[in-house]
């Protein structure tokens, strides 16, 4: 789709290969709790290992607000990644990341083995800020460069963006990993050229985070969906009563602007036509909570919509069932609550229920899938958030267009 250069395109045997991963696996008492991210590094690092490349993998992990710390360390990681590749993966554990130990730990290298460096991010902002110095101690480390890390592929980062331009510099080659190319064809294909009838499902909090989105995908599907507490700045919009819910009052006339170039393009626009509300978000979250079901014209002044209704979850399901092409992002409720997670679970059980090509973009919608335990039946389940909606809303992702051309 994007013709980019893939690892498939790649002749590694005896050269030290950089691959940027997406290791940011949430972690309890330094136990990793999710290992998906991991495993889907697993086929891009095995295929470079039989290859024979001497592999470097890079990461980050957390946000690193007060510097670095072993709470954040990546050692977890590098103990997970040596069971499931069935062979030690050495660890530098250097909080300078490409120092020294980094140095050595890459010359005693021989073919196939693996190392896995420190937190890109314990470099701070040289990381984040796509620093010059940092970019090219990366590279120095190395003789070509593989990005496989979708999640962070919408950021112009040392490790995602900068170090390609020192492997250019030394005649590398810098090409995507088969993770970052499954995300490329199904997103891409989805937005440029998608089997049709093709429906959008659009959910979460708020408008704002899904402007541009909205925008570009209701001139590329038939059917856009909205859900979540977003459903309710439209909703307000059209000049309902939508009572204590979360509402972004600056974005009513963008909602009017989209409803109105959804008529002119002859676009299906689905809105919630009833709503289950209760008296204030639940707290903690998943707190019992005493919910009713209510028309979007009947919505009490004291209480706030906090999931789709039931007839909606029907009108939902029922434009699911005739689409050929799927892509949901954004949950369409509050479904960490039992109570609250029903429109939630029926728009994933259309999607399980459907021939057509599904795909998860990122995010609470992935988090949504896997918790209700319908991901097995879907297409594809996206593995980066923001990288997701940049690439729906239309955008050039750094890490992908950092990469060679074919």
């Amino acid at each position: 789709m994007l013709n980019k250069k893939s690892i498939d395109d790649m002749n590694v045997k005896g050269r030290r290969v950089l691959v940027r991963c997406d290791f940011n696996v949430p972690l309890k008492n330094g136990e990793i709790t999710d290992e998906t991210r991991i495993v889907a590094a697993l086929p891009t690092i095995n295929k470079l290992i039989a290859d024979g490349a001497k592999v470097i993998l890079c990461s980050h992990l957390g946000k690193v607000k007060n510097g670095p710390n072993e709470g954040e360390s990546l050692a977890p990681v590098a103990k997970r990644l040596s069971e499931k590749l069935g062979k030690e993966v050495v660890f530098v554990a250097d909080y300078a990341v490409t120092g020294e130990a980094a140095t050595k730990a890459v010359e005693a290298m021989n073919e196939g083995d693996v190392v896995l460096l420190q937190n890109t991010r314990f470099r701070g902002t040289e990381e984040t800020k796509n620093g010059e110095a940092f970019s090219k101690e990366l590279a120095d480390l190395a003789d070509d460069y593989v990005c496989d890390a979708f999640g962070s592929s919408h950021r112009a980062h040392a490790s995602v963006e900068g170090v390609t331009r020192f492997i250019t510099a030394k005649g590398g080659t810098n090409a995507v990993g088969y993770l970052m190319q499954k995300e490329i064809d199904f997103l891409g294909n989805a937005v440029e050229n998608p089997v049709r009838p093709f429906v959008a499902i659009l959910g979460g909090a708020k408008v704002a985070d899904k402007l541009n989105v909205i925008s570009n995908l209701l001139e590329k599907c038939d059917t856009l969906i909205i859900g979540g507490g977003m459903a309710c700045t439209f909703l307000k919009a059209e000049g309902k009563e939508i009572g204590k819910s979360l509402v972004d009052d600056t974005k009513l006339d963008y909602c009017r602007e989209m409803m109105a170039k959804a008529e002119k393009l002859g676009k299906k626009l689905l809105l919630p036509v009833d709503a289950v509300v209760a008296a204030s978000f639940p707290d903690p979250i998943d707190a019992p909570v005493e919910a009713e079901n209510v028309s979007v014209d009947a919505m009490p002044a004291d209480k706030m919509g906090l999931d789709i209704g039931t007839e909606t979850a029907k009108i939902y399901a029922e434009a699911v069932k005739s689409a050929k092409t799927v892509v949901w992002n954004g949950p369409m409720g509050v479904f960490e609550n039992p109570t609250l997670a029903k429109g939630t679970i029926a728009v994933a059980e259309s999607l399980a229920e459907t021939d057509a090509t599904t795909i998860i973009g990122g995010g609470d919608s992935a988090a949504a899938v896997n918790q209700l335990g319908f991901a097995d039946k879907m297409s594809h389940i996206s593995t980066g958030g923001g990288a997701s909606l940049e690439f729906l809303e239309g955008k050039v992702l750094p890490g992908v267009a950092a990469a060679d051309d074919k």
